[in-house]
């Protein structure tokens, strides 16, 4: 199972009581999803949606809002999907989990990868997060320093290392 799939597992297991009620009350549940633009990563999510049985428009609608590159309407798309009263937020990055936590404290979010959780305030700890929010962590920065030691000693000449990442947002 890649990523994106487990992913689109970790929503849909927020929504399993919700799909539940739905049955016996009717109501279908309502994924809100806040991104930066629409990529082939988002596609992978439906799609990993789909492969575990939810299907847009049939046992589950999504809610998509893209920034289209403008990270300042982040809070009012955020706003737009809690009025929507969704029940779940996929919110991918920091910018955008932040923007949906001053929206609303009472809608379960989902990121997809935060470096460290903890240091930027979304879980208590990695073994009890408590909150509102969960995802993927990545600890990406933590293990940087050992992946390279791992290298250093499986390889037997290392020139310089260049990193390249995204900046958070």
């Amino acid at each position: 199972m890649d990523r994106r799939a487990l992913l689109a597992g970790s929503v849909c297991l927020l929504a399993a009581p919700l799909a539940a009620e739905s049955q016996v009350s009717g109501r279908v549940p309502r994924v809100g999803f806040l991104g930066y633009v629409r990529t082939s990563s988002t596609l992978a999510f439906e799609q990993g949606l789909k492969d575990l049985g939810w299907e847009d428009g049939r046992n589950i609608v999504l809610e998509w809002r893209w920034t289209e590159g403008d990270s300042a309407r982040d809070p009012t798309l955020a706003a737009e999907l809690v009025r929507l009263n969704v029940d779940v937020i996929v919110a991918p990055t920091e910018a955008r989990v932040n923007a949906v936590r001053q929206a609303t404290h009472t809608i379960p979010i989902v990121f997809c990868l935060v470096g460290d959780p903890v240091a930027v305030g979304y879980a208590a700890s990695l073994r009890r997060p408590g909150g509102m929010i969960t995802g993927l962590s990545s600890q990406w920065y933590e293990l940087t320093g050992k992946r390279l030691e791992i290298l250093k000693e499986t390889t037997l000449q290392v020139g310089p290392v260049a990193v390249l990442t995204n900046p958070p947002g």
